[in-house]
């Protein structure tokens, strides 16, 4: 037990020192007006040079994400039914699948799926 402790301690004053290092060796010490000021031919820039960030996109990033993620849960299924109890495995298929098109129904409903809104 304390053996265990003392790894622990170990490690973390360990990471810590690290972390205290790091934040310290990667402050930028120079600051120059000119190098802090934005750089376009030598001259000022007259917009914004970040474009504005599009929710909607980002909000079909999530779904895609969250379906390419439950297929990667629905695939492993496929390998463990010669080891599993059939009923229990059908149960668990179809509630995970159900649960799967009752959010797809959610976001379609929503018109979260229309493109051209």
């Amino acid at each position: 037990m304390f053996s265990t402790m003392l790894t622990s301690l170990i490690l973390i004053s360990i990471t810590s020192i690290i972390m205290m290092l790091a934040s310290v060796l990667s402050k930028k010490t120079l600051t120059d007006r000119e190098k802090c000021s934005p750089f376009e031919c030598g001259f000022d820039p007259k917009s914004s040079s970040r474009l504005p960030f599009s929710l909607r996109f980002f909000l079909i990033t999530i779904i895609f994400l969250i379906f390419d993620v439950e297929i990667a849960l629905i695939l492993p299924m496929i390998l463990i039914i010669p080891m599993s109890n059939i009923f229990i495995w059908t149960a668990t298929s179809i509630s995970f699948i159900i649960i799967l098109i009752i959010g797809l129904y959610h976001e379609w409903n929503q018109g979260m799926l229309n493109w051209t809104n």
